[in-house]
């Protein structure tokens, strides 16, 4: 055990060094596409990098549709359809796993190649026993910001918190 303790000390060590590229993920609440892209990020993508920051943005809030309508133009997307999910200067529309190799480049195209190995490390061990490795590491370094409510206010998780059904209990 303490050796595993030591190896992960190693690896945010130099990952540390090496910063991710952010992300933030337009959604609607009602989506289910959103539900699985929310859930990968957080049950994959906050481990693997854990200098990265995951930003949510709930876009049937009027408030925040004005941050949707420019991220469509940003990405030069023609239909507002979620999630849209811009990674540093990358964007993507709609999720499904087979993304998440892309999406990873994304998030990689500014680390140098020990935090790039950690991350696959952290991917492999995932792919494995997810739940397994998360009871091991009950709180992840990268955080997520969650924009549900109206005007300035905002929920920073640690950890975000599972539901049953596997989906976030936002």
């Amino acid at each position: 055990m303490k050796i595993k303790i030591l190896y992960a000390l190693m690896g945010l060590f130099f990952v540390c060094g090496a910063h991710a590229a952010d992300m933030t993920i337009y959604y609607s609440p009602t989506c289910p596409h959103c539900h699985h892209a929310r859930d990968y990020a957080s049950n994959n993508f906050i481990y693997e990098y854990p200098t990265m920051n995951i930003t949510m943005i709930d876009v049937t809030v009027p408030e925040h549709r004005a941050l949707f309508i420019d991220v469509i133009k940003t990405c030069d997307f023609s239909s507002g359809g979620v999630p849209v999910i811009k990674i540093g200067d990358k964007c993507f529309q709609g999720f499904a796993e087979s993304m998440a190799d892309d999406m990873r480049a994304a998030i990689e195209i500014d680390m140098d190649d020990a935090a790039k190995k950690s991350a696959a490390d952290v991917k492999r061990a995932i792919s494995e026993n997810g739940d397994a490795y998360r009871d091991e590491h009950p709180t992840p370094v990268a955080t997520i910001t969650e924009y549900t409510a109206t005007g300035d206010e905002m929920r920073k998780k640690k950890r975000p918190h599972r539901t049953v059904n596997g989906h976030l209990g936002y």
